[in-house]
């Protein structure tokens, strides 16, 4: 029996000697890999952070000390120091989440996984502390993998720094590569020295009794007359200028916090002695640990492009993809197509936060290096810099998943709406994600763009359209421009039978419509990728001898007037949608045709407005109700009027239509 099973809870950890806890690290090294390579998940990130997250643990109180994970999906040691040994089923229906989760343990707290949002949370659970009188409870915030581009992170410092007595302990887990240390026995002998001589500082810094020396001889000096505030102003220049040769972070001191490192963040009795170090100062402290993502496994140390960040299922052995799609990707079509894009146009300038190849603008970087910008984890920067853009000549192409497009909205309608700014927004993993859970379902898209003036919304329901659709997008200079897609493979070009003159296509019709009247029964409306559901469902109608129409606008915001005036000649529409129902594309288009005087009922199929959890998108649409056979029996009920919305009665003409 190892010594991972032994732990249950945090407290189990401190009985371990320093050997025992090595072994341990190791242990759960392993138990990681075997685990993540057969359920997919967060590999390299958490392989990093096994020593710093055993020493948080043992040197503070979890659940009474708070423990934040920023970007929560370096969250798994954590889960099995704390009783959740059971990653069987890890990110799958029923399964452990792959991020912290309140219904699952005390000891999570921030279930959103959108990064940089930490150090505001620990700003606010350390003030609440203060306030109810509890001075001996600790907020510990592990901030890492870039978390720290995002403004918000700073704008949290700034406050936490100003009270000196706040027991805040943020751990930067600087796993990037640009602390890498330079090549060659002089570097690295450089090195040694530096980590040595901070080691030292450290134990004199986070004393007490040096910040009251330091006020001290301060308050003398200074009430000296002018010799005083001279010698005063030249001996702080002179330990500012020695600080900075020997702190590479002087920055977090500059904002009147104290810094503790840089500190081998695997090596642990040097993060415990950080840590304890950081908890006797009882104030705001920064605690800098120089980590390896991957650290440990070779096949993800080996991986230039993140170093496993996110793996499917692989082999435990080499690392190597297993079942792997042989299709191609959403992103994939996209990345292509942006590519070719800007070889023909020199003012094509792709805009990305921190997620170069996931959203597939490396290819692009990698023709234009000069014409791809990576802001960062700052989406709201991203958005209004790119307004700047427009304005100087520029079209931008923001690429983004499609839930952290949230963090950009003021930016969106305020700094590229409003100036009628020619900006195109790629919308990456729009709908239903699937394993990752409620933070990162894209979901929210369609509602929150329903309402910004003059903005344009595409969604491709294939590779044909996506190609063509952002191309369409990027030909508009004088408004906002978004193409959304889903996660995963694309289907089969599916092609119309007709387009509108709006450019609206036609993608089936079925049965015959009535020979006096010309309507037919059912006008199903297809958003994007839920083209082929809907085709699915006119099938079954039509097996039911029930006539209809499958119309995917392509643009749903406008909505084309064609969809309108198709909805006249219909008993009834059903708008199908991966976004919530609340405020979708199919609220749009009722809102449309009652401007329009159409009064045929409409049912908007969709997403329920509610935070879904964890599964594969087939479980969720399941559960939703966005299948053929729910749609299909849903539909017949309000054709027999034993539903709402009700059909119109067949040969019903519709009422004051213009």
């Amino acid at each position: 029996m190892g010594f991972l099973e032994k732990i249950s809870k945090p407290q189990d950890l401190r009985a371990l000697s320093s050997s025992q806890m090595k072994e341990l690290a190791q242990e759960i090294r392993d138990f990681l890999v075997e685990h993540v390579s057969a359920t997919g998940g967060h590999l390299g990130p958490n392989l990093g952070v096994v020593e710093l997250t055993l020493g948080i643990h043992r040197v503070f109180d979890s659940p009474r000390d708070s423990v934040i994970f920023d970007t929560g999906h370096q969250s798994y040691v954590h889960k099995l120091v704390t009783g959740r040994q059971n990653f069987d089923t890890l990110r799958q229906k029923g399964g452990l989440s792959g991020y912290p989760e309140r219904a699952e343990s005390e000891h999570d707290i921030v279930e959103s996984s959108h990064a940089s949002s930490s150090l505001s949370w620990a700003d606010g659970i350390s003030r609440a502390h203060q306030l109810n009188g509890e001075s001996d409870r600790y907020t510990i915030a592990v901030i890492g993998d870039g978390a720290l581009t995002g403004g918000m992170a700073w704008e949290a410092v700034n406050n936490i720094a100003a009270d000196k007595d706040r027991r805040v302990v943020i751990v930067v887990n600087d796993n990037g590569r640009s602390y890498a240390p330079t090549v060659g026995g002089f570097a690295n002998h450089m090195a040694e020295l530096q980590l040595e001589l901070q080691k030292r500082l450290d134990e004199v810094r986070l004393d007490r009794r040096y910040d009251r020396a330091l006020d001290s001889g301060k308050n003398i000096l200074q009430n000296s007359g002018h010799v005083g505030k001279a010698v005063y102003r030249g001996l702080h220049g002179m330990k500012a200028g020695i600080k900075d040769m020997v702190v590479p972070n002087g920055l977090f001191e500059d904002l009147g916090m104290k810094y503790v490192g840089p500190i081998d963040g695997h090596d642990q009795e040097a993060v415990e002695k950080a840590l304890k170090a950081a908890k006797k100062f009882a104030g705001p402290v920064i605690v800098h640990a120089i980590t390896e993502k991957g650290r440990g496994y070779a096949p993800a140390r080996a991986d230039e492009d993140d170093q496993f960040h996110a793996v499917g299922k692989i082999d435990p052995q080499t690392g190597k993809p297993l079942g792997a799609s042989s299709g191609q990707s959403w992103t994939g079509i996209f990345a292509q197509e942006i590519k070719e894009i800007a070889d023909e146009r020199p003012d094509i300038v792709g805009v990305t936060g921190a997620m170069m190849i996931p959203v597939g603008l490396k290819p692009m970087q990698q023709a234009h290096p000069n014409r791809v910008i990576d802001v960062g984890i700052a989406e709201q920067h991203a958005i209004a810099m790119s307004a700047g853009l427009a304005f100087g000549g520029q079209h931008p192409v923001v690429a983004l998943y499609a839930t952290f497009l949230n963090r950009g909205f003021d930016q969106l309608l305020m700094d590229v709406a409003l100036h009628k700014a020619g900006v195109t927004i790629v919308l990456d993993r729009s709908g239903v994600t699937g394993p990752d859970g409620a933070s990162h379902h894209g979901m929210w898209d369609l509602s929150l763009l329903q309402f910004i003036p003059g903005l344009h919304l595409a969604a491709p329901r294939d590779a044909a359209t996506l190609r063509e659709e952002l191309r369409e997008a990027v030909a508009v200079n004088d408004a906002p421009t978004v193409v959304r897609y889903p996660k995963g493979t694309v289907g089969e070009d599916i092609p119309a039978i007709e387009r509108w003159e709006d450019g609206a296509d036609l993608l089936a019709c079925t049965g015959e419509a009535d020979a006096q009247t010309g309507q037919r029964d059912v006008l199903l409306v297809a958003v994007g990728a839920m083209a082929p559901l809907a085709l699915g469902v006119a099938e079954k109608l039509a097996e039911a001898g029930v006539t209809s129409t499958v119309v995917d606008p392509r643009w749903v915001m406008p909505v084309p007037g064609s969809v309108v005036k198709a909805a006249q000649n219909h008993r009834i529409v059903v708008v199908l949608e991966d976004g919530i129902r609340a405020g979708g594309v199919g609220s749009r288009i009722r809102q449309e045709m009652r401007s329009a005087g159409v009064d045929t009922a409409l049912n908007e199929i969709g997403l329920p407005a509610e935070f879904i959890k964890h599964a594969s998108r087939e479980q969720i649409f399941e559960e939703t109700g966005l299948t053929v056979e729910k749609i299909t029996a849903d539909t017949l009920a309000q054709l027999s009027g034993e539903m709402v919305p009700y059909a119109r009665e067949k040969g019903e003409a519709p009422k004051n239509a213009h």
